[in-house]
């Protein structure tokens, strides 16, 4: 029987969604977030651009006074929007990936201002191709990212990855070997490249497809 390692905790339905497949499954948090009191000393701009679903919850949980203003949202991911309309508001545009996304911003929206509300550990794709096209950005780190690295004294058919942060925590402490690494995006699997070449990226960014990817490979 297959082993998969999942480097985040799974929702009950999700882990059923391997177990019924005759797989085995570990899981772990290898990663932490904690949201911070952050301050923006200017004003802050109607264009908001969100990358992840933490970015969403600490936002409005620090300014929930943002809820009853007019906002242009963009965002990378389902499960983000889905966090976004939840607070009330609609998606001006999304994208699989920052980088998709940036570029879309770059061909429609280069007249606008934006704020990317971001955690500390946030990948350097899309603030870099909006400021080399001149687009007026600033940053407001939200919520902070630390690792929690363990040991496992064993090797896994599979490891599930659902950030490039989960990618470093894990690999602190172990080899990946002949384990595939099955990343939830194109960030996460460049992360996972420093360490392996035995990649499957899910077709789109969510932790069932990452899952569904597994499934596949190892289902009896």
């Amino acid at each position: 029987m297959a082993t998969l390692l999942s480097t985040k905790i799974l929702a009950e339905n999700q882990k059923q969604l391997i177990l019924n497949s005759g797989i085995g499954l570990l899981e772990y948090d290898a990663i932490s977030i904690g949201f911070d009191n952050s301050s923006l000393d200017a004003p802050i701009p109607r264009n908001l651009i969100f990358t992840s679903q933490n970015g969403v919850k600490g936002f409005f949980t620090q300014y929930p006074e943002f809820q009853t203003r007019e906002l242009n949202i963009f965002c990378v991911g389902d499960k983000t929007k889905l966090e976004i309309e939840k607070n009330g508001y609609s998606v001006v545009a999304s994208a699989n990936s920052s980088k998709e996304l940036a570029y879309k911003i770059v061909n429609e929206y280069s007249e606008k201002q934006f704020l990317y509300l971001c955690g500390s550990k946030r990948r350097e794709e899309l603030p870099e191709i909006l400021k080399s096209e001149n687009i007026a950005i600033q940053e407001l780190k939200v919520y902070t990212t630390t690792l929690n690295p363990k040991k496992f004294n064993r090797n896994f058919d599979g490891v599930l990855f659902f950030s490039p942060s989960g990618v470093q925590s894990y690999c602190k402490k172990n080899e990946l070997n002949s384990s595939v690494a099955f990343c939830i995006g194109e960030t996460t699997a460049a992360e996972a490249k420093n360490h392996t070449q035995n990649i499957i990226v899910a077709n789109k960014p969510s932790i069932e497809n990452v899952i569904v990817q597994a499934v596949k490979k190892y289902k009896i």
